[in-house]
């Protein structure tokens, strides 16, 4: 019972986001004995996934930002004279201005079942006279829980049948990741014919939304992982990835004069591209190429140092189009901030992850983002870590001795003592965070009923960069999402929008969604073709990014107290597995992170306890896991 838990663990890690999952998983994986607290509902923080009416739950707690439980007037009275403590918060305060809109008509004949179903919009488009779209006040269903329940995590569930090859998919501890390929969709996913045979374009109600709502899996954070990258390493080193599934992001996009293109990546398809003349094709060829071996020729490069990697671009011998391409869809870097250094690793990086699953460097987790904490979280307790969600801790007690933290008080006001312990940035107070500076990321979620770029596949995974508009401002990632990813009813997509904050989220993201998009129109339109995709809801709000915080802006925090960051506006996950590895190492400085599971062969049964045995050699990969460690290199 989570009233009555172990009274000492090694290490207590407080909040359920991607940094702190791994090194429970690790410290976990190392022997030591690991509690992990979340005061949610769910597994993940801001890094969590929802459904649809989950969403909705999560965003009516945003805006009461009320108290989960009610304050313990008896853990003050267990602090002894040798003693003081450290309040934490029991309100999330990372998200800010939530502003919901809905486009999609309310069909009136249809029963929603849910309670406080949003209204229809009529705000026109574009915005009124202020500059603002019209709001819809909304009731919040209640009684809703979302995707990411704590059963979720340890649960295997049928889901309903994919796009891809339309059989049920069953999540379990024998899953292997599975990366899928654009050649592989092509087969299974349903031809664009298929659809055509409908006699009319199926229009979506907001009641269709709401009762295909589970369909949906909604990140809170939009990311991707690079096919090199950080954590799909880790993720094969612990094996931890038989936890989840993958897709290949199948194209990346460029906006350009007004129209979405599609950029070409690997060399086949630079040399079958349209858009390029052979004259072109060769110059990128030779950039690339040059881009790859940049750092054995640094010398060459030390002219550029002062300058940015946009005036570097303009020194070579590139065309205009083929600039823009390799600033905005391929080193994905700022026009006017990042150095020609910092634009040639991104490069580099960039073509370094070709071909290693697919002709596009990303991957994207079936059910979405927050699938991956869940996953850290099932290595912790497979190596004997404890859970417990909607499990507040009211403050850390601190030795005034020694100044280390010693123990926990939570909500029961039980005291547990510990030796280390890991808080979220969220949970401290206000007095620890006084002099702490918070940058913001401005997110937007919307579902939309047609790609922005359509092809004769409706399965496309998309990512696009829209550079910004003024000076001040900064390019907005839109990452677009088909149902074959789990995470969007069928007929539609999931759009995310991601850029750093200037202002609100809407007045930094709504010029992006109106270049893209066109409200879903109240009247029947039969034999007009819609140039721009039709949005159906929109969501904008602002997250805290505490990523670059110096542990040295928090006050008076003991030696023995690690703090975590939230999600960082990039587009990978490196920052997370690089914070996650520094902390681990400082609290087992002698043990490797995440290691392979021991092989079953080795463990040794000694009475009840499982004992690993002396060998611990990573166990013979399954095909699934082969091809996924040592990949096939596609033939250009």
């Amino acid at each position: 019972m989570a009233d009555n838990l172990p009274s000492e663990f090694d290490v207590i890690v407080i909040g359920t986001g991607l940094p702190e999952s791994i090194i429970a998983a690790a410290c976990s994986r190392s022997g030591q004995r690991v509690l992990h607290v979340d005061s949610r509902s769910y597994y993940g923080g801001n890094w969590a996934s929802f459904s649809f009416s989950g969403l909705l739950s999560w965003l009516r707690e945003c805006q009461e930002n009320s108290d989960i439980v009610n304050e313990s007037p008896a853990w003050q009275e267990q602090i002894l004279e040798n003693e003081e403590a450290i309040a934490l918060s029991r309100k999330d305060k990372t998200i800010q201005h939530v502003e919901v809109f809905c486009y999609a008509s309310q069909d009136l004949h249809e029963d929603v079942e849910e309670a406080g179903a949003l209204q229809k919009n009529h705000a026109a488009w574009p915005p009124t006279e202020d500059g603002s779209l019209s709001a819809v006040s909304c009731e919040v269903p209640t009684g809703q829980t979302a995707s990411s329940d704590p059963e979720r995590a340890l649960e295997v569930k049928d889901v309903e049948a994919t796009a891809a090859g339309e059989k049920e998919h069953h999540r379990d501890d024998e899953t292997c990741v599975s990366s899928t390929s654009e050649e592989e969709t092509s087969k299974n996913v349903p031809a664009a014919e298929d659809v055509a045979e409908q006699p009319k374009k199926h229009r979506i109600t907001y009641s269709q939304i709401i009762k295909e709502g589970r369909r949906f899996n909604i990140d809170l954070v939009s990311k991707l992982l690079y096919s090199r990258g950080l954590l799909i390493d880790l993720l094969i080193k612990s094996n931890v990835s038989r936890y989840a599934e993958f897709k290949n992001i199948t194209r990346i996009l460029a906006f350009r004069e007004g129209r979405v293109e599609q950029v070409p990546c690997s060399r086949a398809d630079v040399f079958n591209s349209k858009q390029l003349t052979m004259v072109e094709k060769r110059m990128l060829m030779k950039f690339l190429t040059s881009c790859m071996e940049y750092e054995e020729h640094l010398d060459e490069y030390k002219a550029y140092e002062e300058i940015t990697f946009s005036e570097y671009l303009k020194t070579q011998k590139l065309t205009p189009n083929l600039q823009y391409f390799v600033l905005h869809s391929i080193a994905m870097t700022s026009e006017t901030a990042s150095s020609t250094i910092d634009g040639l690793k991104a490069t580099k990086n960039f073509l370094h992850c070709l071909g290693r699953y697919g002709n596009t460097p990303f991957l994207f987790p079936l059910y979405g983002q927050g699938e991956l904490p869940q996953c850290f979280c099932r290595m912790c307790a497979v190596f004997g870590g404890i859970y417990c969600l909607r499990h507040s801790v009211q403050c850390l007690v601190v030795d005034k001795e020694s100044g280390k933290c010693k123990a926990i008080i939570d909500q029961f006001g039980q005291r547990i003592m510990s030796k280390h312990f890991l808080v979220e940035d969220s949970y401290f107070s206000e007095n620890t965070c006084s002099h702490v500076q918070y940058r913001q990321i401005s997110r937007a979620v919307l579902i939309t009923d047609s790609s922005v770029l359509q092809t004769d596949s409706d399965q496309q995974i998309s990512i696009l960069t829209v550079p910004a508009d003024e000076p001040g401002t900064s390019a907005v990632r839109v990452i677009e999402l088909c149902s074959s990813t789990m995470t969007c009813m069928k007929g539609t997509y999931l759009v995310h929008l991601t850029c750093a904050s200037s202002k609100t989220a809407r007045e930094d993201l709504e010029p992006v969604v109106q270049k893209l998009f066109t409200p879903y129109a109240e009247v029947e339109i039969e034999n007009e073709e819609v140039e721009k995709p039709r949005l159906l809801w929109a969501l904008y709000f602002n997250m805290r990014d505490s990523s670059d915080v110096s542990r040295n802006s928090y006050n008076d925090l003991p030696s023995n107290v690690y703090v975590c960051s939230g999600p960082d506006c990039g587009l990978g996950n490196d920052n997370a597995v690089k914070q996650a590895e520094t902390l681990f190492q400082q609290i087992c400085p002698h043990e490797d992170f995440c290691p392979p599971p021991p092989n079953p062969e080795d463990i040794i049964l000694d009475g009840d306890s499982l004992q690993p045995g002396a060998s611990e050699a990573a166990p013979e990969a399954p095909k699934e896991m082969a091809s996924l460690e040592n990949p096939a290199e596609p033939s250009a």
